[in-house]
């Protein structure tokens, strides 16, 4: 079933393809700076998985402003190589608000109590430890940051700086990025790669 169109969705529609416009072709850190200091100053934050990428837009958040919430979500799944590297970039990037959200144990009594409803049914899964958590987590804020690039999947060729999702603005700042660049990036700035890259 599709949202209602209502005018508050319409006009958050409007707002995203007037973002757009106003930051196509500008330089990832130029969008940053223009949607923590002025379109969303003290409303938005950035979702990280602290994954294999993650180490870009955490840097240059940092450098504009480390109070900015960045969002973490434990979903009690991740390896332990990861919860250490967050660890690692948090005290090497100086992030002053990590906020980090996890499943209700009461949901996971209800939908998951052995743990294994990944292998059973995925979506309810992802709904319980993702969907549920985040939602709660974003209830403060107007806009979030998202490291989601056009190039990871097919599904992603038509996506856009700025969207409109539920009652939130997504920015894309990474959009166009490349592979090369993003290696070129933790290159130049000395920063360390995921431990779980090298095992593939």
């Amino acid at each position: 079933m599709l949202p209602l169109q209502t005018t508050a969705r319409l006009e958050l529609q409007d707002r995203a393809l007037g973002l757009t416009a106003r930051y196509g072709g500008k330089t990832a850190q130029e969008v940053l700076r223009g949607t923590l200091g002025t379109d969303f100053e003290g409303r938005i934050g950035l979702v990280s998985s602290f994954g294999a990428e993650a180490a870009v837009l955490l840097h240059m958040v940092s450098r504009i402003d480390p109070y900015v919430p960045v969002i973490f979500l434990d979903t009690w799944k991740h390896f332990p190589e990861t919860l250490r590297y967050r660890d690692q970039l948090i005290d090497q990037l100086g992030l002053a608000n990590i906020q980090t959200v996890t499943p209700r144990q009461a949901n996971l009594q209800a939908d998951d109590p052995d743990g294994d409803l990944h292998s059973r049914d995925p979506f309810l899964c992802c709904h319980v430890r993702k969907t549920q958590p985040m939602l709660k987590a974003l209830r403060s804020l107007d806009c979030w940051i998202t490291g989601r690039k056009r190039g990871q999947a097919s599904s992603r060729a038509n996506m856009t700086l700025f969207e409109a999702q539920d009652r939130w603005i997504k920015v894309n700042p990474l959009l166009e990025w490349t592979a090369a660049q993003t290696q070129a990036y933790f290159t130049a700035l000395d920063l360390p790669p995921h431990p779980l890259v090298a095992q593939g």
